[in-house]
């Protein structure tokens, strides 16, 4: 009885988590704001628009060196980044290519459009992970 008890118990205790930081290089100036998306659905990539379970954070760029991503379930994830240097909140166009800057978990190349999700993807464990993303310019 007591071996069910804690063979219950084990089975309904939660993963453990694990915590992305995303060190942000290449930042051309401090003005406005970096926009950050953890997802672990690949339709919702890269923007997280249509993914409720993705993770936002919205840091000033002067302080944007960093950004953590705390208590995150083990899985595979991707993450992209925004530098919203006007703090619009969205990604400015021109000539439909991205007026400001982004970024991309692993490096992830850009060819006519964002990458796919498993051009950026990465496994989250149950221990620290850090993720350098260098930030790109067309303009």
């Amino acid at each position: 009885m007591r071996a069910l008890a804690l063979l219950l118990l084990l089975s309904a205790a939660p993963l453990p988590a694990g915590e992305v930081v995303v060190e942000v290089s290449g930042l051309r100036s401090a003005k406005g704001q970096v926009l950050a998306c953890l997802t672990a659905n690949p339709r919702a990539f890269p923007d997280c628009r249509d993914d409720a379970a993705a993770r936002k954070l919205a840091v000033p760029a002067a302080s944007a060196a960093g950004l953590r991503f705390a208590a995150v379930p083990p899985g595979t994830y991707a993450v992209s980044l925004l530098h919203d240097e006007n703090g619009n909140g969205k990604a400015d166009m021109m000539l439909m290519l991205p007026r400001e800057g982004y970024g991309f978990s692993r490096d992830a190349a850009v060819r006519m459009g964002p990458p796919r999700f498993a051009a950026a993807a990465f496994a989250v464990a149950d221990r620290p992970l850090t993720m350098p993303i260098k930030m790109r310019y067309l303009f």
